[in-house]
């Protein structure tokens, strides 16, 4: 078991930037804001010689009892409980402030191995920029930078010292991964927690509540799976905020590293078209797809029979996917979500043999061969699999760029029913075999051949005057 390292400080100290550091990675947002991060955020420690995991998490505000600070705070002391060790981060430009001593208060109580950690210290005699943080009582403070590295490497080999070395060789992921998405206030993140059985991500009554994208291992009947929490994406027009402008390219970024991709849909508000874009765009990137209606309870018969038709007329690119009608709140429809994510994430990564896709392809020929492109028609030959998830087809022959889209989807559609892939989008790519002597030229006639050629005009001429 890797121990676990989580980050906690008042707002912007540069938890983040520490966590992006020793990760080695930028999967957490930074910039000189405070109360960026909000939910913990988990990632894999890669600087020092151990192995381990990091949490980040929001800025902790324990004196707050009620709004998003107070929830960003339940977060953090949830994620204190889990730690092996709390890495407590102050600002040594600053020095000791009042809140630093109520979270100081705070920690100590949870019982949990504290490590204080003085951040933004470059340029600074360590001895003097630490020497007032010893009135914490959390022990020696270790002085680091970590915006520009300095002293990180030995902070994460300290914190690490009491744990064993593992030899265990980490395995790649074959569980799928599920990113969330949807508009804001869909009700995103209450479905991840209701899916987990506990409050992981805060789920608020107010848009643009999450801001990273947050990825959350669970198990569900002996299967591994891989939730990502994302931030609802709005029209370009309605982003304004720079911070929003970030979460929207992490929301991207997600879908692009999921293998599927949940779509939330509100019944309570009208399927838009924003909700349309945000599938036209998960449709572009290839990932295979469930819809989930969401706030279905309380819906009389008419406002479900106004979703449905307005569902068919927006989403109808979409009938590859399955869809429910759930409730996240009260936890209703939910029985076979994860069934139709592990049909949609099989779909998205099935092999596929080459004679079973040449024996369709053949028979969907014979059934509806290809318009004439010019004096013949093109000729489809055989297919094989070119990539999965999503799934690819390639399809060799002659004269097939004269095949129009309307037959490419047409093939689709057709592979998908005899393979029964459901859940996930499929492509279709031509290869048109090339005549090898196009764009060679023949040789110049020898001495030889010009002489005959000579001699046999001379002949002619003598036969026929």
């Amino acid at each position: 078991m890797k121990p676990t390292l989580v980050l906690v400080g008042r707002p912007n100290v540069g938890k983040s930037t520490l966590f992006n550091r020793l990760t080695r990675s930028r999967d957490a947002i930074v910039a000189d804001i405070p109360g960026l991060t909000r939910d913990r955020h988990y990632g894999q420690g890669k600087l020092g010689n151990k192995p381990y995991l990091v949490m980040d998490t929001g800025g902790f505000e324990p004196i707050v009892k009620e709004g998003i600070l107070h929830a960003m705070a339940k977060q953090t002391l949830q994620a204190v409980d889990e730690a092996d060790k709390v890495l407590f981060i102050v600002d040594g430009r600053q020095g000791i402030t009042a809140h630093d001593k109520i979270i100081a208060e705070q920690l100590r109580k949870s019982g949990q191995k504290i490590l204080l950690v003085v951040n933004k210290t470059e340029g600074m005699a360590t001895a003097v920029i630490t020497a007032e943080f010893y009135e914490l009582g959390l022990g020696e403070p270790c002085a680091i930078s970590a915006m520009h590295g300095e002293h990180v490497r030995e902070l994460a080999d300290w914190a690490l010292a009491e744990f064993p070395d593992s030899i265990e060789e980490l395995t790649a992921n074959k569980h799928p991964k599920i990113a969330i998405v949807g508009r804001p206030n869909v009700g995103k993140s209450t479905l991840i927690n209701t899916l987990l059985g506990e409050e992981r991500v805060i789920a608020y009554d107010q848009p643009g509540t999450t801001r990273d994208s947050i990825y959350i291992d669970f198990e569900y009947k002996n299967k591994c799976y891989t939730l990502i929490d994302t931030a609802g994406l709005r029209r370009r027009g309605k982003v304004f905020e720079t911070i929003e402008k970030f979460s929207v390219i992490k929301t991207i970024q997600a879908i692009e590293d999921a293998n599927v991709v949940v779509l939330v849909l509100d019944a309570r508000n009208e399927i838009s078209d924003q909700d349309a874009h945000i599938a036209g765009f998960i449709l572009e990137t290839g990932r295979a797809m469930v819809i989930a209606v969401n706030k279905w309870d309380g819906l009389d018969e008419y406002e479900r029979d106004t979703v449905k038709r307005e569902l068919n007329r927006k989403l109808a690119f979409l009938s590859f996917a399955e869809l429910h009608y759930i409730s996240a709140l009260h936890s209703t429809g939910l029985n076979n979500l994860l069934p139709s994510i592990d049909k949609a994430y099989a779909a998205a990564m099935a092999d596929l043999s080459t004679p079973k896709l040449t024996r369709a392809l053949i028979a969907a020929v014979e059934k509806h061969p290809p318009p004439r492109g010019g004096m013949s028609r093109p000729k489809l030959r055989y297919a094989h699999q070119g990539g999965s998830n999503p799934p690819l087809i390639i399809v060799h022959g002659t004269m097939l760029n004269h095949v129009p889209e309307t037959y490419r989807r047409y093939l689709e559609n057709t592979f998908r029913k005899v393979f029964k892939l459901i859940g996930t989008p499929l492509r279709v790519d031509f290869k048109v075999g090339l005549n090898p002597y196009a764009d060679k030229k023949p040789p110049p006639p020898t001495e030889d051949e010009l002489r005959r050629a000579h001699n046999r005009r001379r002949r002619n001429r003598k036969k026929y005057g």
